[in-house]
């Protein structure tokens, strides 16, 4: 039986933690051990843009101790992650290369949406319990030092995330000041956070019923394991507010002796609280849930799904796509219209794998543009392309790096707009010449599939694709008259085979 030992390393905006976990199909993942060292790098970037020298000189120092714990555990394979507090700062390209010469150790800055699915994956991982809660109305509140994501799902599937600014060092550095004049620091969190609050739930939650919350967060595992609880575990509603009221009543001091001395820092526990009990007052939650796990079970999980050693029974990709149908939806376009577009594009892409030479992951890209090519039209129907491309790169996609939101947002820009050269592209964008041939080619796809169905009017009942030799014949069986979709198609082939030299061909077998 193969063993993995793997190490995850996640250098946040308070601390910087190491988990080695062994990976096994037998036995899942088991943790050896975590190392913390507290680091509060987001009062630096949350402040002045930049790590300072000597903030930096400790994070080298702590990251060459993980090396060397990481060669006695004898790890095969490791990860280095870092979130906001790195990527929000002026200098991130220094601090990465000073780590890197200094510990051998590269790191990656993860998106928002990269870090937060990361951290549902960690979730993920308590397979069964995870399955079983999100049956119902779900609500995933994570809450981190820089912000807090909001994720809902319903029946298994994945409604919608959002991400609020409102992190508990975030708050603390915000409030710094205030802090020091008031007694009742409390309430005035409250205060801060209430507007956003509100916001979110006028135009998110709405008459959704949210039955469960499963709530993640340092400084609320470490409370569950300090009163006694287990690393996961869950508690009613009226359990979590007796908890809370016990916690927040008093002085500082005493805040700090009611968690068993595990934070000298009471100001970033109290937000999370705070934040906390708000959602559960504001969604109506009955049953929150404590998994107790964090960003580096997310890492280590994924890395045993890309492996092939574990073989999640949720599927990850199709809350992607759920998110992306639900952006459509919040935009009012044609479902219709795009359920056709989607089976036309995703029908090419497949029978010209050889030619293209693109991936799985590449067609799930394809799928998402396909799905938000049209919301451009709620804004302006005249400038719908642009208006698109705006739309995809304003809105976050859980799961997308934002290198992959842009490549989705400029294919659908060029589905409508003309393809530039990569000299004048590149003036504008940070992606290089591979992401423009598959922007290139994205489109392409997604200029054929459209134009199939310009009049909006679903005429084809049915659709056969076939390559044959430099023609991809389009063969559609209608009794309807094509001749606007005969004539668009046209100068999209024209596109579409400077692309991949196949010339799509569409001929139409009327029905008896």
């Amino acid at each position: 039986m193969q063993i993995v030992t793997f190490a995850s390393i996640e250098i946040g905006s308070y601390e910087v933690g190491m988990k080695i976990l062994e990976l096994s199909r037998k036995y899942g993942m088991r943790e050896i051990d975590y190392i913390r060292h507290g680091l509060e790098l987001g009062k630096d970037a949350y402040n002045q843009k930049e790590i300072g020298n000597e903030m930096l000189e400790e994070l080298c120092e702590v990251l060459e101790d993980f090396t060397r714990i990481m060669k006695e555990y004898q790890v095969d394979d490791y990860r280095v992650c870092a979130t906001s507090a790195i990527r929000e700062t002026r200098n991130c390209l220094l601090i990465l290369d000073k780590i890197r010469v200094r510990t051998g150790l590269e790191v990656e800055v993860l998106s928002n949406s990269e870090q937060r699915f990361l951290g549902y994956k960690s979730i993920a991982s308590n397979e069964e319990s995870f399955q079983k809660i999100i049956q119902k109305g779900t609500a995933i509140v994570d809450v981190g030092g820089g912000s807090i994501q909001i994720s809902l799902f319903d029946k298994d599937a994945l409604v919608s995330t959002q991400n609020l600014r409102l992190g508990t060092m975030r708050i603390r550095e915000r409030l710094a000041e205030v802090e020091r004049q008031t007694t009742h620091y409390d309430e005035i969190i409250e205060e801060m956070i209430n507007n956003e609050l509100k916001s979110y739930k006028r135009l998110y939650l709405k008459d959704r019923e949210i039955k469960n919350m499963i709530l993640v967060g340092d400084y609320l595992n470490h409370l569950t394991a300090r009163r006694g609880k287990a690393k996961s575990t869950s508690f009613t509603r009226e359990e979590y507010m007796k908890l809370y009221k016990e916690i927040l009543s008093g002085s500082h001091q005493e805040m700090v002796e009611r968690l068993g001395g595990i934070s000298d820092n009471p100001s970033l526990v109290m937000p999370a609280l705070i934040i906390y009990r708000k959602l559960i007052e504001e969604t109506g939650a009955e049953t929150i849930w404590v998994p107790g796990l964090s960003l580096s079970d997310g890492l280590a999980y994924d890395y045993a799904e890309q492996k092939k050693i574990l073989q999640p029974s949720h599927n990850f990709e199709n809350d992607i796509i759920e998110a992306a149908k639900n952006i459509a939806k919040r935009y009012e376009s044609n479902k219709t219209h795009l359920l056709g577009a989607e089976y036309l594009a995703l029908t090419i892409f497949d029978k010209m794998k050889r030619i293209h030479g693109m991936g799985k992951r590449e067609r799930l890209l394809l799928q998402i543009a396909v799905w938000l090519h049209d919301c451009g039209k709620y804004i302006s129907m005249n400038r719908t392309a642009a208006c698109s491309y705006e739309i995809v790169m304003s809105t976050e996609i859980i799961g997308l790096s934002h290198r992959e939101r842009e490549i989705i947002a400029n294919a659908i820009r060029f589905d409508t707009e003309e393809l530039i050269s990569f000299e004048e592209f590149s003036m504008g964008s940070s992606l290089d010449r591979d992401d423009y041939l598959l922007i290139a080619k994205i489109s392409a796809i997604l200029r054929v599939a459209n134009s199939m169905d310009r009049s909006h009017k679903q005429k084809f009942k049915n659709v056969k694709v076939t390559l044959k030799e430099r023609e991809l014949l389009v063969v559609v069986d209608t009794v309807e008259d094509i001749t606007l979709e005969q004539g668009l198609f046209s100068h999209k082939a024209d596109f579409f085979e400077s692309i991949f030299s196949i010339k799509p061909v569409i001929r139409q077998k009327r029905q008896v």
